[in-house]
């Protein structure tokens, strides 16, 4: 959010009162060249990412080296490039969009503008194609310059997106507008403050919004992910709110849809979004003692495992996608921004890892997730509880998917399902420090005792696959015991 004028002439009499040069502010007196202004503004936004500053500056009107105010016939709604207002020219040429915007206003009695530039975050900022960098009181490309090149790329990796700024130089008022603190008291079972300033104290402390240079406050992606009142009101978090799709059918291609887009933060509107995906999952009529009774068809448990997956482990640097919840008649399809940090067959006894720290932690803090490494584990659990097919992890190449399969007889699945429920079974077994069994396995499939033969086969299938073995104390028939392969 852009500077008010009162904020624009504070930092224009604070850049005339340094004596020393700094790196992320350069002066101008008149230039107009469109094409030095697009390099400046890549130069200064990663130069201001370098020494951890929020923004760069470039200011018309002031002496470069008295520092005085002069005053400036640079007008930038006046300047174009080609047919195009100079504004949208360059930023259609940055690579990736950077947020800058223009100032103009009276200093001494004299016109002043003033270039606002947000820092870049996660790469260099490009202009037509090259990156731009201070050096000294020079601006030079950055790939001339190595060292700082290598320095840049370790600023990034120091921050995580969770400390970037969603949204920034906001009032106090606008951030109890956009962020749902009822529902962050509540949620920590906190008193609420008598006094909007107690609430803004909490929240900084909390490291959801920090204090601008302006004055307000700025919103950071953490506070903004886990309480915003509408993600869609933070322009770079808009396609992080999760997409849920109802295909009435099995594909995509013929199917009807309905679509909701969960526009709340993740931790203030996680309930929300599975009271959408349960009222959405199509449900199995079930007779018991003459009484009609209708279950959903893929267990609440294992949707709000997947869902508390999806929000925590999803790669937030990647941009344009959404993480995905698509609902057909026989299988749920979760898809997730981010190949996976560890191995798809270890996904259940794999120690945690989380890809956002603050954002795992938080949602441990409140109970949406344990961040015990676990999660899987309880989806496999709640898929053996209802004899559901194996639950399928899909890996791309920058994306990971995870089905859940309405229920199947034994006999309706495929030889890799089997095998997969096989594996998997070991898995847990393993982790609980036991082992699986034909008699365990069977309860898993709810086979009868007299079909142990038919297990038995499926076992020695498994092992010929290569993921499961027998243990080293293991008796022979029907009282083998076996581990996962990598146990």
């Amino acid at each position: 959010m852009p500077f008010e004028n009162h904020e624009v002439i504070n930092i224009i009499q604070e850049a005339c009162s340094n004596t020393a040069e700094l790196p992320w502010l350069e002066f101008k007196k008149n230039n107009a060249n469109p094409q030095e202004i697009g390099e400046y503004v890549s130069a200064l936004s990663n130069t201001a990412a370098l020494y951890s500053r929020n923004y760069g500056f470039l200011i018309w009107g002031i002496d470069d080296e008295t520092r005085k105010i002069v005053g400036t016939t640079f007008d930038h709604a006046k300047t174009k490039q080609g047919n195009q207002p100079l504004e949208l020219w360059i930023s259609t040429q940055l690579d990736p969009q950077v947020q800058f915007y223009f100032h103009n206003t009276i200093v001494d009695g004299r016109n002043v503008v003033l270039l606002e530039i947000t820092a870049a975050h996660s790469v260099p900022v490009k202009f037509r194609g090259i990156e731009y960098i201070r050096i000294g009181s020079s601006k030079k490309k950055l790939q001339d310059f190595h060292d700082t090149e290598r320095e840049l790329w370790a600023s990034f990796s120091k921050k995580s997106f969770e400390e970037l700024l969603a949204i920034e130089n906001v009032t106090s008022a606008t951030v109890l507008q956009l962020l749902d603190f009822n529902e962050y008291f509540e949620m920590l079972s906190l008193d609420l403050p008598s006094s909007n300033e107690g609430i803004i104290e909490r929240l900084q402390d909390e490291k959801m919004i920090a204090p601008s240079e302006a004055g307000n406050y700025n919103i950071t992606n953490f506070g903004a992910l886990l309480y915003a009142q509408q993600l869609s009101a933070f322009s770079s978090l808009e396609r992080k709110a999760v997409r849920i799709i109802r295909y009435y059918g099995n594909d995509k291609v013929t199917s009807a849809s309905k679509e909701i887009v969960s526009d709340k933060g993740y931790a203030g509107g996680f309930e929300d979004v599975i009271r959408n995906i349960m009222s959405m999952i199509p449900e199995d009529e079930i007779f018991e003692s003459g009484i009609r009774r209708n279950f959903p068809k893929f267990p609440e448990p294992a949707v709000r495992e997947l869902i508390g997956n999806l929000m925590i482990h999803q790669d937030l640097h990647m941009r344009g996608t959404n993480p995905m919840v698509e609902i057909f008649d026989n299988r749920i399809e979760v898809t997730n921004p981010g190949a996976p940090l560890i191995e798809k067959d270890r996904f259940v006894d794999f120690p945690p890892v989380s890809r956002n720290e603050k954002i795992a932690g938080f949602m441990r803090r409140v109970r949406i997730c344990e961040e015990r490494g676990i999660g899987f584990d309880r989806i496999v659990l709640q898929t053996e509880l209802q004899r559901l097919p194996p639950p399928d992890i899909e890996i791309y190449k920058s994306h990971t998917k995870v089905v859940i399969y309405a229920h199947k007889e034994f006999s309706a699945m495929s030889r890799g399902e089997r095998q997969l429920a096989c594996y998997l079974h070991a898995c847990l077994k393993r982790v609980n420090r036991d082992y699986m069994t034909n008699s365990s396995l069977r309860e898993r499939f709810a086979i009868d005792a007299k079909n142990s033969s038919m297990i038995s086969r499926l076992l020695n299938e498994t092992q010929k696959a290569g993921l499961i073995k027998e243990s080293y104390d293991s008796t022979k028939g029907k009282f083998r015991r076996f581990l996962p392969y990598w146990a």
